[in-house]
């Protein structure tokens, strides 16, 4: 059997089903296609869940940092049940340097945000069991999202828009030939004038299925979420990037992160118990009582780095914003590589709006104004992710209690 439509989507994480909806929404026949047997798979269900309000990139990536304080506005906007809003405070302890503090702390009134510079006995108001090593501190707008919810959500969105959702639908082919695209999975063919790539740490392979390349470095890092209510806001440590220097409450958990370790094979990696221990450690620098706290799961997320020029970098000093490849070797395909989970509605906007103009199609984006489906109600939010197969690791503890 061989369908046709205009636009075919290949990836089922938040990117994919927010490219799909934007390109519902202005008319264009999309069909979404997901190798796994739900939503959210990937890396979107296997992150900390981090409504970044841009801080953490403030200085070191300015222009990445103010999408995600514009993009943390339109989410809590339009898709309220998805997101707790919990605040952030980044934490300077004794021995980290004091003029990165100051540096961070500039970037973030650069950017408009506002941020409130806290006296130590303020920090301890907010998080009582905080390290008697702390020196300094200034809370800013971070939030908590739940990756299944927003999945869900957006991809019910896109459903009632007019777009084809199909799980268990890996892509085994790609042929480019007279102007169409013929995509070929493991039940079906699918012709399209247009094809996104928006698969995540494995762009690479899909570009490659159609005679493209596409230089990606995933890198993978833990998650370990633990026993303890109470933390309150996100906690950031100020600090250069490093291990263990994020906690994210959860309810009655909080979620420690993370690692940085190069993958070369997305599918096959290793997990080691170091990244956990070290992860533990590290975080307990900012919450003594971590270091005893009963580890209630662990899992590993890929980031989908773009690296198309600099290989031997490390991961960590790869941008995490965004980009939208067109690929001359591959007339019609597009990948979308990069970029954050907060940001993921902007990423599709760019993309929808480079196909859009490739199949003359003139209309507006209106993601940023359109509530999701079940937006202000966790409970309908959670039937939807049960619905779509989304319910991740990364908030599993909270989405269907």
């Amino acid at each position: 059997m061989t369908d046709r439509t205009e636009a075919v989507v290949i990836g089922g994480g938040v990117t994919g089903v927010g490219v799909a909806r934007d390109l519902a929404m202005r008319g264009v026949d999309t069909t979404l296609l997901e190798r796994g047997s739900g939503l959210n798979a990937g890396t979107s269900g296997r992150s900390h869940g981090v409504l970044h309000s841009g801080a953490r990139y403030a200085e070191a990536d300015p222009e990445g940092a103010a999408d995600c304080l514009r993009e943390n506005g339109i989410i809590r906007e339009i898709a309220a049940g998805c997101v707790a809003d919990s605040g952030g405070l980044f934490l300077r302890l004794a021995g980290d340097d004091p003029e990165y503090f100051e540096r961070k702390l500039d970037a973030c009134r650069d950017l408009g945000m506002e941020p409130e510079l806290l006296a130590t006995d303020e920090v301890r108001e907010r998080v009582p069991e905080v390290s008697d090593r702390l020196e300094a501190g200034f809370a800013i707008p971070d939030g908590v999202v739940y990756p299944s919810r927003l999945v869900a959500a957006t991809a019910a969105s896109a459903r009632e828009h007019g777009a084809t959702i199909y799980t268990d639908a890996g892509v085994t082919d790609i042929e480019v030939a007279a102007g169409r695209i013929t995509i070929h999975t493991d039940g079906a063919e699918i012709v399209a004038d247009t094809v996104v790539n928006a698969a995540g740490p494995w762009a690479g392979e899909v570009a490659s299925l159609a005679g493209a390349r596409l230089g990606m470095r995933p890198t993978r890092g833990v998650m370990v979420a633990v026993e303890r209510s109470g933390i309150g806001p996100v906690l950031n440590r100020c600090r250069e990037p490093a291990d263990g220097d994020i906690v994210v409450p959860h309810g009655e958990q909080a979620v420690l992160g993370t690692t940085s370790v190069a993958v070369d094979d997305p599918d096959d990696f290793e997990r080691e118990d170091w990244e956990v221990e070290r992860t533990l450690a590290e975080c307990a620098e900012m919450v003594p009582s971590l270091a005893d706290a009963t580890v209630q799961r662990t899992y590993w997320g890929l980031r989908p780095l773009y690296e198309p020029d600099e290989v031997g970098r490390e991961g960590r000093g790869i941008s995490r914003d965004f980009a939208v490849v067109a690929h001359d070797t591959a007339p019609g395909l597009v990948s979308v590589v990069g970029g954050k989970l907060t940001t993921h509605r902007r990423m599709a906007e760019a993309v929808a709006d480079r196909v859009c103009e490739d199949l003359g199609v003139d209309e507006p984006c209106r993601t940023a104004v359109e509530p999701l489906p079940g937006a202000g109600g966790p409970e309908r939010l959670d039937e939807l992710a049960r619905e779509f197969g989304a319910v991740g690791p990364a908030d599993s503890d909270v989405v269907g209690e």
